[in-house]
């Protein structure tokens, strides 16, 4: 039988550069997804902001790492100063003449405030509560929340997301760039077979859908990630290589160490887990020896977002009868 999932692995030789008509160097749109793929996937995981929707407005807002704001502010989302900014500014004429945009000392923090930007604007506070893997959900609330002022502005975020497969990096794949690529049209990673309606597993009052099945385990999905229950013999390892994720990524999206051991019946998420809760329950009641870490497995939720959601460190005990907000 078939993996069920295919990472792409092919990291073509890209001619990163063209010149221009003043003899600078332009970013062809291929070589800034290759370039800035990374530290798309990489906010994805801290802010829960699908990497498809950060690179594909990096790319429009941007003109592909080559508008002025991008050249001379490593302004990469467009972000103008508002009230709250304290940070260096640029005059650049956009809706009207001379308005004051955000300047930054490197991409790395363009993207980061970006991500900050959405997290803690009450307009964008709705997305947050979309599947992980949305990303129309997500560019169609962007233009409704009024991130932009182009009326096409959702339309133009899917094309880019859909002519490139950006898609991908949502579900912890890579993205397949060839030297001067046209936009691909063909997935390159067979789908997981879809579950009838009836493979539901109801869980303490909150489902999970049986998504899958390759020849090693049973794939679930639950708050938009999917997981796998460990059997006997089951290592991080194993788990990694059947399903083709590294095990670094695998430590990280279920927020253990390097050193940790599985055991028989644990949840191993092989996609990142979601930001807050999104299968309609907002308050769990903690049992005897649960723990921070184990509530946010159960419902598929970062543990750092777990622990900020609830003021406390990812350390803190939990005792039986607490009240864990989840959202």
């Amino acid at each position: 039988m078939k993996n069920l999932r295919q990472i792409v692995l092919t990291f073509a030789l890209l001619a990163v550069t063209t010149a221009s008509a003043e003899g600078q160097q332009k970013l062809t749109r291929e070589a800034y997804i290759l370039k800035y793929k990374p530290l798309a996937v990489e906010q994805m995981d801290i802010y829960g902001i699908p990497a498809s929707i950060k690179l594909a407005q990096a790319l429009f807002e941007s003109d592909n790492g080559n508008s002025r704001l991008a050249r001379e502010a490593n302004n990469h989302f467009g972000i103008k100063c508002k009230s709250n900014w304290t940070g260096q500014t640029i005059s650049h004429t956009d809706d009207a003449p001379d308005e004051c945009f955000r300047k930054y000392p490197s991409v790395e923090e363009s993207y980061r405030d970006h991500s900050e930007f959405l997290d803690k604007s009450a307009r964008y506070q709705d997305l947050f509560k979309l599947d992980p893997t949305d990303y129309k959900g997500w560019a169609h609330g962007l233009q409704k929340a009024g991130y932009a002022t182009n009326p096409q502005y959702a339309q133009q975020l899917i094309k880019i997301i859909e002519d490139y497969q950006l898609f991908l990096l949502d579900e912890g794949q890579d993205v397949r760039i060839a030297e001067n690529a046209a936009p691909v049209e063909e997935p390159v990673a067979e789908p997981i077979p879809s579950a009838s309606p009836a493979d539901m597993v109801d869980v303490d009052n909150y489902s999970v859908s049986i998504q899958g099945r390759n020849g090693g385990h049973t794939v679930y999905r639950n708050n938009g990630s999917l997981f796998i229950v460990v059997r006997d013999g089951d290592k991080l390892e194993s788990v990694a290589s059947e399903f083709r994720v590294s095990p670094k990524k695998l430590v990280k999206y279920n927020d253990l160490d390097i050193h940790s051991n599985v055991k028989t019946g644990d949840m191993i998420y092989i996609r990142p887990k979601a930001k807050r809760s999104s299968n309609g329950k907002m308050i769990h009641v903690a049992r005897d020896g649960e723990t921070l870490h184990s509530i946010s497995q159960m419902y598929g939720i970062r543990l750092k977002s777990l622990c900020n959601i609830n003021r406390r460190s990812r350390d803190s005990q939990v005792t039986e009868g607490q009240q864990i907000r989840l959202m």
